[in-house]
């Protein structure tokens, strides 16, 4: 049975702007993978399965300073610059929580309508792995910072409810550097950065709602500015485990987990490829095996890495060198006080007060600082409409071709709205006004003053605009004579020829007023 792609829901379609178009050619051209030949992951299906996707996702949260230690989390430092004995693991070292981690933690199990802990601990995870310097990760198991929640992934016909298992905090490892000859170099700037790991129920039911489930909760990280969510940089990762079984089945099958997806489209591709394989194992009578599997985004397909550890496998104990901790109930409501709107109520509320259309409102509530750039505007230009087909339109295509958000691009509210306002009292053509948005933001300059400085103001004098419209005439006999015998489309190509004669600048509506009244003295009465 081929899975059917549900309608992108709004937050979706922006953050995946540059990965969206389907897959690509060599997606869709068979891989092969040791003695088996995939096709189109989404290929049409001899026996019927579900799908089940539960998601892991990493966020590191937005500190200075890493989740134990005074050590700064900033990226892009020199290796191995930004590490003590406490992130390194070392002797007589004692760990310290970061007390705005934690706010940030609780604000996320908040907003996600999960049930915050009054008490919550520490584990020691414990595996090897050279990236780990103390061959153990401090993490929570049954005391996390949130339990349950949920969040609602937004589709054409209605919302769907993804449960939300828990939100916990734990430390970041360090970063493997593989160099040539087989050789790894270890960087440790990263260990110890505070994450925050929202792990789903597995209620997921296809790789495209899996992509909408990951853009609905990046939206909401954003609005509460707990992460940057740079999936570049790491702030953002996911991992996801899949499986399938036959309809009306109530036992999951056998899961694999994918991991090395560093983008929405990635997740989406990998989780494809991953629903084919199995099926096509089922198909044929082999047996899954319960496994860890790496997407590579090169091959377009994914590989064995390790087989697939329990939470035995890991040894949790509590962490000894920090105790146990209670959350007041006064501070959860404080927390919960600073919230704000969250990306799904504003998107409701720009569509019912300011009457915009699904996609208008999804395109602006998608970031938060263009959301606020809207409604700015709209408090000196009170036509939403016209607004937002500025910021969806010309100002979204100079972020884009800057690659730079609404905040880097330099643009005031107050200088679009001014703008805007000098189409609305005809100093200027929308045409004109889009010309001069790219030196307004260069510059930062007053409109009005980029206006004078380019020549552009509209002509709106009907003493200035007569000669012109009289050259005009005499120039296209055969259009006035088209006019003349009822053709009116032609009045367009003469109005058309006065903007050209004018440089774009006539009164396009004044232009039009003046050649109907000398057609009409040709014509000998009115038209």
């Amino acid at each position: 049975m081929r899975m059917k792609r549900r309608s992108e829901g709004p937050f979706y379609r922006i953050y995946n702007k540059h990965e969206r178009g389907g897959r690509s050619e060599e997606g869709r051209r068979k891989l092969d993978v040791g003695r088996e030949t995939w096709d189109d992951p989404l290929r049409e299906s001899a026996m019927e399965y579900e799908t089940v996707i539960g998601l892991e996702v990493h966020v590191q949260l937005l500190t200075r300073s890493k989740l134990f230690c005074g050590c700064s989390t900033l990226f892009g430092a020199q290796p191995n610059s930004q590490t003590c004995p406490v992130c390194l693991g070392l002797p007589g070292s004692l760990p310290v929580l970061n007390r705005e981690a934690f706010r940030k933690a609780v604000k996320v199990g908040l907003a996600l309508h999960g049930e915050i802990s009054q008490v919550a601990k520490f584990d020691r995870k414990n595996y090897f792995y050279p990236d780990l310097p103390k061959n153990y990760q401090i993490s929570q198991y049954d005391l996390p910072i949130a339990r349950g929640g949920w969040l609602d992934v937004g589709f054409e016909g209605g919302p769907k409810r993804v449960r939300i298992t828990r939100a916990h905090l734990e430390e970041d490892a360090g970063k493997l550097m593989h160099v040539g000859k087989g050789g790894s170099r270890v960087d440790f700037n990263r260990t110890g950065t505070p994450l925050l790991e929202i792990v789903s129920e597995p209620d997921i039911s296809s790789p495209q709602e899996a992509a909408l489930y990951l853009s609905e909760l990046k939206a909401i990280l954003l609005y509460l500015e707990v992460s940057d969510c740079n999936m570049e940089e790491g702030s953002l990762r996911c991992d996801a485990n899949i499986s399938v079984r036959r309809p009306g089945s109530k036992e999951l099958g056998v899961k694999s987990e994918l991991k090395n997806m560093n983008s929405f489209k990635a997740v989406e591709r990998a989780l494809e490829f991953e629903v084919s394989r199995h099926r096509r194992v089922l198909e044929e009578g082999g047996r899954l095996i319960q496994e860890t599997r790496l997407w590579d985004e090169r091959q377009a397909v994914t590989q064995p890495m390790r087989s697939k550890e329990e939470a035995h496998d890991y040894r949790y104990f509590p962490e000894p060198d920090l105790v146990p901790f209670r959350i007041s109930q006064a501070e959860v409501d404080e927390i919960r006080s600073s919230l704000g709107e969250l990306p799904r109520e504003r998107l409701n509320r720009f569509q019912t007060e300011y009457e915009l259309s699904a996609y208008d409102a999804g395109v602006l509530v998608s970031d938060k600082a263009l959301s606020e750039f809207f409604e700015a505007v709209c408090r000196a230009v009170p036509r939403p409409k016209q607004v937002a087909n500025w910021l969806t339109g010309p100002v979204l295509s100079e972020m884009n071709a800057r690659h730079k958000t609404i905040r880097e691009l330099g643009l005031k509210p107050e200088a679009l709205a001014k703008l805007l306002m000098r189409i609305e009292d005809r100093t200027l053509t929308n045409t004109m006004a889009k010309e001069i948005l790219p030196a307004l933001i260069d510059s930062g300059k007053d409109p009005d003053e980029v206006v004078r400085g380019k020549g552009l103001k509209q002509v709106s004098d009907a003493g200035a605009l007569e000669p012109v419209v009289e050259q005009v005439i005499r120039k296209n006999g055969q259009s006035v004579q088209d006019f003349l015998s009822g053709k009116e489309r032609a009045l367009g190509f003469l109005v058309g020829q006065v903007m050209k004669e004018t440089g774009g600048k006539a009164n396009p509506a004044l232009a039009h007023q003046l050649l109907l009244k000398a057609l009409a003295v040709k014509k000998g009465g009115a038209l």
